[in-house]
């Protein structure tokens, strides 16, 4: 490596390498996203998932200490072992060391630490769309008592541009099985056309009121009788107030008198 590049480091994690061709970080691991990669709304500052407590993100926003502490930030989970950890004399850090499967139970502990002490805890990966997306809808299922997909969304709406790993989602789906027990069906893993996953049925939302039917006017229908729900041509009516289908009682000595008049 040139003197010249030397004189500029990455300014995300601060070490020598490539960064604006998208050179690995062979020290820590980062790699500068292009635009096309971070997807719809991303920001400088960490996802606010729970309110004034849990926070979600990428190693770019881990590492910008004025917006961490911006947000009141003090505690960061550091879901990547590779990552480093920049400011350990300003926050409260907590390093995986595995890298192959997440430790749920170790991830929440810490998390729910953060709550009991009233702190603010951010938790993060490499890109914050993997593995920190996953440790965060765990602590949903968890702590909520959410199911898969419901926790999933709350965390989707709040940060679009999550894209879990196959591998990541079966162990959410294992956790799941974990929290609410193999009475409980599974929830079904679906693949996305982007190359991601998304999950279905697993939780049921709110009974909501039956919306009641609305028939909407044909100009045509004011040339029809007020009494009928059809008029003439087929064109559909506005019931009258009360009305039900199917509440008038059927006679069948009625229908009989009619078939014989017709013969």
């Amino acid at each position: 490596m040139r003197k010249r590049e030397r004189e500029n480091p990455c300014f995300v994690c601060g070490h020598y390498h490539k960064f604006e061709d998208g050179e690995v970080c062979g020290i820590c691991g980062h790699r500068l996203q292009e635009a096309a990669e971070k997807g719809p709304q991303q920001s400088a500052f960490s996802s606010e998932i729970l309110p004034q407590f849990l926070y979600l993100g990428s190693y770019d926003n881990a590492s910008r200490a004025e917006l961490l502490k911006a947000q009141n930030i003090s505690r960061i989970l550091n879901t990547v072992p590779t990552c480093q950890n920049l400011y350990k004399n300003s926050f409260t850090y907590h390093s995986l060391k595995e890298d192959k499967s997440l430790p749920f139970t170790e991830c929440l502990e810490f998390i729910e630490q953060a709550r009991a002490d009233k702190a603010r805890v951010l938790v993060h990966c490499m890109s914050g769309q993997s593995r920190s997306p996953a440790v965060v809808i765990a602590y949903l299922m968890k702590y909520k008592q959410w199911r898969l997909p419901q926790a999933y969304q709350w965390v989707k709406d709040r940060r679009p541009s999550i894209n879990l790993t196959e591998a990541v989602a079966q162990q959410l789906q294992h956790f799941e099985s974990e929290i609410f027990g193999n009475s409980v069906p599974s929830t079904p893993i679906i693949n996305t056309a982007a190359g991601g996953v998304t999950f279905g049925f697993g939780y049921s939302a709110p009974a909501a009121e039956a919306a009641v039917p609305t028939f909407m006017p044909h100009p045509m229908a004011h040339s029809a009788g007020q009494g009928a729900l059809f008029g003439s041509g087929g064109v559909a009516m506005i019931p009258a107030p009360g009305f039900v289908f199917g509440a008038a009682k059927h006679d069948p000595r009625a229908a009989m008198d009619q078939s014989m008049d017709s013969a």
